[in-house]
């Protein structure tokens, strides 16, 4: 079982022809649940402020305005994430299984991406190279 694990929030976008990553946030999460919370806040969290709701009262009249159907509803899919318990279970055996868990989203100009990974699996990482070196 894996105790430890690093939490991470990005954007990604172009930026003047490049692809630029903007970090919205880190988390070294002690337990497992934690982690899993700690995502699932995130996702909320993004959502949120991509479609805030409009009956908050906060925006005056005509500040939100609808997007073409076209466009993915990223908002959606991180809300349906965040609500899906078999995927919910699916992420917390990868990592108890100490792999990389990815979950990624994106529109026409963004991609918002959750990462999360085991401390103890990265720390071995590191070493195995280090036990593999050939002996001539």
């Amino acid at each position: 079982m894996h105790d430890e694990f690093l939490c991470h929030v990005t954007a990604y976008g172009v930026c003047g022809g490049r692809r630029i990553g903007v970090p919205l946030g880190t988390y070294r999460a002690p337990t497992l649940a934690l982690a899993l919370w700690w995502l699932r806040d995130r996702a909320s969290w993004m959502a949120e402020r991509l479609d805030p709701r409009p009956e908050s009262g906060a925006f005056p009249p005509g500040a939100l305005v609808p997007v073409a159907d076209t466009v993915r509803d990223v908002p959606g899919l991180l809300r349906a994430w965040c609500a899906d318990v078999d995927r919910q279970e699916l992420v917390a055996d990868e990592l108890a299984a100490g792999r990389l868990v990815r979950i990624a989203v994106s529109d026409d100009t963004t991609e918002y991406e959750l990462l999360a990974e085991s401390v103890d699996a990265l720390r071995m990482q590191r070493v195995i190279p280090a036990l593999v070196v050939p002996v001539a």
